[in-house]
């Protein structure tokens, strides 16, 4: 069977992954506290037949709340349980920090929320990586080797305690009065350096099983961790070759851990503004975010070795400033700002063209951001992408009804779904309790 890319969805705020996206002509300002938009959201990704939805977290908020919204759900759970009641098919992926929860509460969540969306849920372990975070619950940020040792011991205890209820365990009789096979629901006793439970935990499987595990990182760390225990790795790269060498990287750690690297998939970010042309794309992007570009165009400066005046925004690069323009080694996304620039568009419209966001980003046709993805794909480069939307509101649709169909038709993306779990989605082995081959 020819190989096809999975596609996930990014659902933050309400809003988009513009910072002014919450001022969009069709977006409720309130957004951010409805759970209604975020079904709506969720089942327009589905229309499409994307994968899953992911729902990053970081329980902090460090920025320019005046002006922009906080990144983030309300809680993340709170709001899958919402969207798994309105939705059939996507899959329901969800951040939980090892760092800063209980191994017995993340078990429980994710195992409650994959009984109730019949085999939707995932997820995505990480270890919590910012003081301000580590503030709002009293403490200090642990060391890498203690939050990653940590991860470890939590990910083996929350995939015992998803196994201490026997898959066949639950009988349910009514005839004969027998609710469930004791010998089969058994305490777990594990206990490391960092967690311990005794379980049991008592939820039965789903038709899944037990929730798929993700993983987003990139530090060696995070290819050992992900390496063990994920089926999905979110990940963040800006050239075909950046993303092939973490690919191959997560791919090698996962077979040094005893799996199929197969097993192990890897989704690159992307980032879209789907519009007519170009300049349509621009133009919407100016208009939601241009307030921030005079702080952007310093920094665009420090890419690319030059001093920019802020005050010139609406001026494109000098000649003799192209000829002086070097790439920072430090940053990956200073070539392609490098390439822009050289196509004597304005500074305003350089960095509307997202050269300083957090993934790449496609601003134009529908077309374009299919090739985008073909080439990636084809190159052995990912498995599949995760796609930020400029705003929720109609730019899921946009890709939905524009980028999607041209994949569809170039064989790239399936037009149905195959199964209905996520396991199913991502062709993740079955799992029930611990992998085998990767406890030691």
């Amino acid at each position: 069977m020819t190989k096809r890319m999975m596609i996930g969805l990014h659902l933050g705020n309400g809003y988009g992954n513009l910072p002014g996206a919450w001022r969009a002509p069709a977006v409720d300002p309130m957004s951010y506290s409805s759970f209604d938009a975020k079904v709506r959201h969720a089942q327009a990704a589905e229309r499409g037949k994307l994968q899953f939805l992911f729902l990053p977290d970081g329980p902090s908020h460090v920025g320019d709340i005046e002006n922009e919204p906080p990144n983030f759900n309300l809680d993340v759970m709170v709001t899958l349980a919402a969207v798994a009641r309105e939705t059939s098919r996507i899959g329901l992926v969800a951040t939980g920090s090892t760092t800063f929860n209980e191994p017995f509460n993340l078990a429980r969540q994710f195992k409650a929320l994959d009984v109730m969306s019949h085999g939707r849920a995932g997820w995505n372990a990480v270890t919590s990586s910012g003081e301000d975070v580590a503030a709002n619950y009293g403490k200090r940020l642990p060391s890498s080797a203690d939050r990653y040792g940590r991860a470890h011991e939590t990910v083996q205890l929350v995939h015992s305690l998803w196994g201490s209820w026997g898959q066949t365990a639950w009988v349910h009789d009514k005839a004969t009065g027998r609710f469930a096979k004791p010998e089969q629901i058994a305490p777990i006793n594990m206990g490391g350096n960092f967690v311990a439970s005794r379980g049991p935990l008592y939820i039965p499987p789903s038709e899944q099983g037990q929730p798929v595990v993700f993983h987003a990182g990139g530090s060696r760390n995070a290819l050992d961790l992900a390496g063990h225990y994920a089926s999905a790795v979110i990940g963040a790269a800006f050239t075909i070759d950046d993303a092939r060498t973490q690919r191959t990287a997560f791919r090698e750690a996962a077979e040094r851990a005893g799996r199929n690297p197969d097993e192990l998939k890897f989704f690159a970010g992307l980032m879209t503004t789907i519009a007519s042309d170009r300049r349509e794309g621009l133009d919407r992007r100016i208009t939601l975010s241009g307030r921030i570009f005079p702080q952007r165009a310093s920094y665009l400066g420090q890419m690319l070795g030059l001093h920019i005046d802020p005050a010139q925004l609406d001026e494109a690069l000098s000649s003799e400033q192209l000829s002086r323009a070097r790439p920072s080694a430090g940053d990956p996304r200073s070539v392609r700002a490098l390439e822009i620039a050289s196509e004597g568009w304005t500074v305003r419209d350089i960095l509307a063209h997202g050269v300083i966001d957090y993934h790449p980003v496609i601003v134009g046709p529908a077309a374009e951001a299919a090739d985008h993805m073909q080439e990636w794909f084809e190159a052995g480069a990912v498995d599949g992408f995760w796609v930020s939307p400029d705003v929720y509101e109609d730019g899921i649709d946009a890709f939905v009804d524009g980028v999607v169909p041209i994949l569809q038709d170039r064989g790239l993306f399936h037009r149905e779904y195959d199964g209905c779990t996520l396991r199913d989605h991502l062709g993740a082995p079955a799992q029930y309790g611990v992998d085998p081959r990767v406890t030691g």
